[in-house]
């Protein structure tokens, strides 16, 4: 690792730093409203979805909403896993078994 790339990395992790620590300390001070905070609440399955879904319906920038798409198979396993076990730990085995016997069968 070179000292650009030390540098770039340190620069990075201070911006990211300095934003949320800048926020956080001006909104210590205040008291938000309620509709603040439930809407806050939403922020965590949002992100995550964003960042799932994508990954589970693109298969090389294509959108690929087929059979063969293991991942978009073990998404729905693990998604019904969840609904109706609520079993963190079941839903991350069993949505991973999926993908690897999904796989499996049919050669990806």
């Amino acid at each position: 690792m070179t000292g650009t790339e030390i540098l770039l990395i340190l620069g990075m992790a201070a911006v990211t730093f300095g934003v949320r620590y800048l926020t956080l300390a001006a909104l210590s001070r205040t008291t938000l409203p309620e509709p603040i905070f439930r809407a806050l609440r939403y922020v965590p399955p949002a992100v995550l979805t964003a960042i799932i879904v994508p990954n589970v319906l693109l298969v090389e920038g294509e959108l690929a909403v087929q059979a063969s798409n293991a991942p978009l198979v073990a998404s729905i396993v693990a998604a019904l896993v969840a609904w109706r076990s609520r079993n963190l730990l079941l839903t991350i085995t069993l949505g991973m078994l999926a993908l690897w016997g999904w796989k499996a069968m049919t050669g990806n």
